[in-house]
């Protein structure tokens, strides 16, 4: 097994053809039909499937891509950290954010560092904040951005950015008539919608509860939701209420259709921080995409 026919493997598992995986290696077809067999027979297992529709990846082929794609992006690396890349463009930044970060405020940012460095490329990938950490530290991502912290090996943040918290809930006069009051009085009397388990925005919420003093074992919690959207939505039909970001509920806020509760006296602060693994040896476009974010937000 080579990095050669990894490659071919690669190309030919995102493009579904062997002619165009040909015309991207610069090879011909028969070269990397032949580096596909040479991989499936000293694996012993079938890895593509032709079908109708071109070729697909076999349970065993897309356990092997994971790995593949993973072994081409660290020999990018080598290449880019030895200044061998010649003039190739610049490796691929690979990114890792949660929900928040990765709406609301890396557009912003990865518009600026691609303005600042126009020969890098950028792969955002967005999960919960434990996904993100997750990736981190097995390296399928060089940066991180989360809604909390979360101390697992040798993970460093650097917070860069304060969201604020809110409790939301629909626009009618039931809970328009609460405003000014203390949250405590009455959320362990609603229904509440949580955002998923792994989500930094759940964790958070739940931390800025307890500071309030409101026992979090006694929440009527009547569903977890992962996607934002439909939890707005959710609030505004009266299945409950929830905690989200302000960022994340500013035109709902802004346009009336939801009421938005500040967490506790002090408001429900939290910062959003740049994740990355200090023990584990960083891409330099790692290093000049966190030079980005402190020049925008520090």
């Amino acid at each position: 097994m080579n990095l050669k026919q990894l490659e071919a493997f690669v190309r030919v598992a995102e493009t579904k053809s062997f002619s165009a995986a040909a015309k991207q290696l610069y090879l011909t077809q028969p070269t990397v039909s032949a580096h596909i067999a040479s991989l499936e027979k000293e694996l012993n297992t079938c890895l593509l499937v032709r079908n109708t529709k071109g070729v697909a990846l076999s349970e065993s082929g897309k356990e092997l891509y994971a790995y593949a794609e993973q072994m081409l992006e660290l020999e990018q690396k080598i290449r880019v950290r030895f200044g061998l890349t010649g003039k190739q463009s610049g490796s691929v930044l690979r990114i890792a954010a949660s929900t928040i970060p990765s709406q609301y405020l890396l557009p912003d940012i990865m518009a600026q560092f691609c303005r600042e460095y126009p020969g890098e490329q950028l792969k955002l990938f967005e999960t919960d904040s434990g996904g993100v950490v997750e990736m981190i530290l097995s390296h399928r991502a060089d940066v991180g951005f989360t809604g909390t912290v979360l101390e697992r090996g040798n993970c460093t943040y650097i917070p860069f950015y304060q969201d604020e918290l809110v409790v939301l809930t629909p626009a009618d006069d039931r809970f328009r008539e609460r405003e000014g009051r203390s949250i405590a009085s009455w959320i362990l009397n609603e229904p509440v919608i949580l955002r998923e388990e792994g989500s930094g925005t759940r964790k958070e919420a739940l931390r800025l509860l307890a500071q309030s003093g409101i026992d979090i074992t006694e929440l009527n919690v009547a569903a977890m939701m992962e996607n934002q959207e439909t939890i707005k939505r959710s609030v505004g039909s009266g299945m409950g209420v929830s905690i989200l970001s302000r960022l994340a509920a500013r035109e709902e806020i802004e346009s009336g259709k939801l009421l938005a509760f500040p967490l506790g006296e002090t408001g429900g602060k939290r910062n959003i921080n740049v994740v990355y693994d200090a023990a584990y040896p960083s891409l330099p476009a790692a290093d000049k995409f966190i030079k980005t974010v402190r020049k925008m937000y520090l």
